[in-house]
């Protein structure tokens, strides 16, 4: 199989300018971090078809996705395409267009040395890369492949490889692919390793009301008795903006520690772009304590919500410290 044809010599990758205006601890707020991702998810229906889906994402904001007919980029957001000159975003429509009309993707998953190595179809790839930035300076590059929803390769910055995730014939056969394919792997550094810092920095400042958006969360407290023995108090959390969330019971103002009674859901996203959780308590009725659901989140600054269970309650309903 001859390896995928490279990225030509005359395609610069996009370098933008740093804001000097605006300090590094300013636009990362110089409290946490921010990631980038790329998002790839191409389904093989056979050797000849494959549907192919590709997102771009700043945290858990859709920044634009994949025109899969004409390989340019869609922008979901109005402040996207100004963040960068327009010779930068042809540049990388260019590198799409390259990467996908080699057929690389095809090839890499449905040409083998051998039928040991062929995967059955219909079956999904998918491809995750970008890079997270640190409030100083920092940043971490990541390239990931999965197979069927599963982990398949990974991609070591420090020594440019692909380590196995999964170790089988098809997983050795792409990733000897992978290596192979210098522009690959020359494209993933060069964004990611390079430039990544300047791009986040650009996008934060041109999307920094997006990114400091806040919604308060509504929390409410009911009970459910699935048995007569047992009573279950849940605490459903929703409408929160942005995702971090810490959400505790109490009992008799003392936090209930991690075990068997409690369960917390994953957080969940709401249709209007926020998101929601619940956590259930299960206690014996009638136990003689009084509970209540603290929430903790940034848009709440250092007060917490306190929604008790009952009518018997010595915080009151509503803030707390």
């Amino acid at each position: 199989m001859q390896p995928p044809r490279p990225v030509p010599q005359s395609l610069h990758f996009p370098q933008p300018s740093p804001l000097t205006s605006i300090s590094p601890c300013q636009l990362l707020s110089c409290v946490g971090s921010f990631t980038i991702r790329l998002l790839q998810t191409s389904t093989f229906q056979n050797n000849s078809f494959v549907d192919t889906e590709g997102l771009g994402l700043l945290e858990d904001i859709e920044l634009g996705s994949l025109d899969k007919h004409t390989w340019t980029i869609r922008f979901y957001q109005p402040w996207v395409r100004p963040a960068l000159p327009r010779g930068d975003w042809d540049t990388i429509e260019n590198m799409i267009k390259i990467y996908f009309s080699a057929g690389t993707a095809q090839e890499m998953l449905t040409t083998s040395t051998g039928r040991q190595s062929q995967p059955p179809y219909p079956f999904v790839a998918q491809c995750m890369a970008g890079c997270e930035v640190y409030p100083n300076r920092t940043s971490r590059a990541f390239a990931y492949v999965g197979y069927n929803g599963q982990d398949f390769l990974s991609f070591n910055m420090d020594n440019a490889t692909w380590l196995l995730s999964q170790d089988t014939n098809l997983s050795q056969y792409v990733q000897a692919v992978l290596q192979n394919y210098t522009a690959f792997t020359e494209l993933v550094e060069v964004l990611f390793n390079d430039t990544c810092v300047d791009d986040i920095e650009v996008l934060l400042h041109y999307g920094k009301a997006a990114l400091e958006r806040q919604e308060p969360p509504v929390a409410t407290v009911f009970s459910r008795t699935p048995k007569p023995d047992q009573l279950l108090l849940v605490c459903r959390v929703t409408g929160f903006y942005p995702r971090p969330i810490s959400v505790a019971w109490l009992q008799d103002g003392q936090e209930v520690p991690p075990g068997p009674a409690l369960n917390t859901s994953a957080i969940l996203p709401n249709a209007d772009l926020t998101y929601q959780l619940r956590s259930i308590l299960a206690v014996a009725p009638h136990d003689g304590h009084s509970y209540a659901c603290r929430v903790r989140h940034r848009s709440l600054g250092t007060r917490s919500l306190l929604i008790p269970w009952g009518r018997c309650h010595p915080w009151g309903l509503g803030w707390g410290s």
